[in-house]
């Protein structure tokens, strides 16, 4: 769990450090450094907003009985798939366009107001602190209870975003965005799986879904789950020894589906033709 808790952390922190990068960077190279605090009080509410929420979902389900909470465990798990799997799209195909867009926006938020800039700078790390929040959410209901490793995880992913985040503010690092979330793309998309697999088994074991006993493989006798490399793959991909056919199918066809679609090559809008210069008739 604190391998694939850290990578989450450092993906949706990272995503939200390069939005905070590229509207204080605008707005100190424009001059306009009076707007400052109104994009880190955006920033600070949708922060505020996102350990709220994820304070809600821990421990306010803790006094429910084993069913609900299975049930909500189960949904928060997939729909934290769907987070994930549409934020691995969304950057594969924004990572060239994001700064343009975010400047764009803040741009005309600076000639309606203060309250319009709060606006874009809440929205755009608010986006990534709400799934982050229902992340951890799922990661904490699948590691068990009193397991400190998926929190640790989280802190070391989202302390190294902040760290890479000011290196990149400073010019100390410089990152091709499109190679690292490509690269860690595809490593989510395996967590994510993961996550859906161990969604459905909640939603199995709330009696939402059938198949419970119906186990696809058995290999608890071979992958223990107290060994080293049964406690890896549980914490990386939530690998569990005693699959169901339910949860082998859906991860099977999530991955299969998902990562076919996001290694396909990113298409680009072909260049608009540069029309010839008049020719000027040549003197007599």
């Amino acid at each position: 769990m604190l391998a694939s808790n850290a990578l989450i952390g450092l993906r949706e922190g990272l995503e939200a450090a390069l939005v905070v990068v590229i509207l204080v960077a605008f707005l100190v190279k424009s001059g306009r450094q009076w707007a400052l605090r109104y994009v880190w009080t955006g920033v600070g509410v949708a922060v505020a907003l996102s350990v709220a929420l994820g304070a809600l979902l821990t421990y306010g389900t803790s006094q429910l009985s084993f069913e609900q909470q299975e049930l909500i465990g189960g949904s928060a798990s997939i729909l934290a798939v769907v987070f994930v799997t549409g934020m691995v799209f969304w950057m594969r195909s924004a990572s060239r366009t994001i700064s343009g867009e975010l400047k764009g926006r803040l741009d005309k938020a600076l000639d309606l107001g203060p309250a319009a800039v709060v606006l874009v700078a809440f929205l755009g790390v608010g986006r990534e602190g709400l799934e982050t929040a229902i992340f951890f959410y799922a990661t904490t209901e699948a590691a068990g209870r009193g397991n400190s490793q998926p929190l640790l995880g989280w802190v070391i992913g989202l302390a190294g975003a902040i760290v890479l985040g000011w290196l990149i503010y400073r010019g100390a690092v410089r990152i091709n965005l499109a190679t690292f979330f490509r690269y860690t793309g595809v490593l989510l998309v395996l967590v994510a799986a993961g996550i859906l697999a161990y969604g459905l088994h909640d939603l199995q074991e709330a009696g939402i879904l059938p198949g419970l006993n119906s186990l696809a493989f058995d290999v608890s006798s071979t992958i223990s789950p107290d060994s080293w490399y049964g406690a890896l793959l549980k914490g990386i991909f939530n690998f569990s020894p005693n699959t169901t056919w339910l949860q082998a199918v859906a991860w099977t066809l999530y991955v299969a589906v998902v990562l076919t679609l996001f290694l396909r090559p990113v298409k680009t809008p072909p260049k608009p033709a540069v029309a010839d210069a008049p020719r000027t008739p040549l003197a007599a």
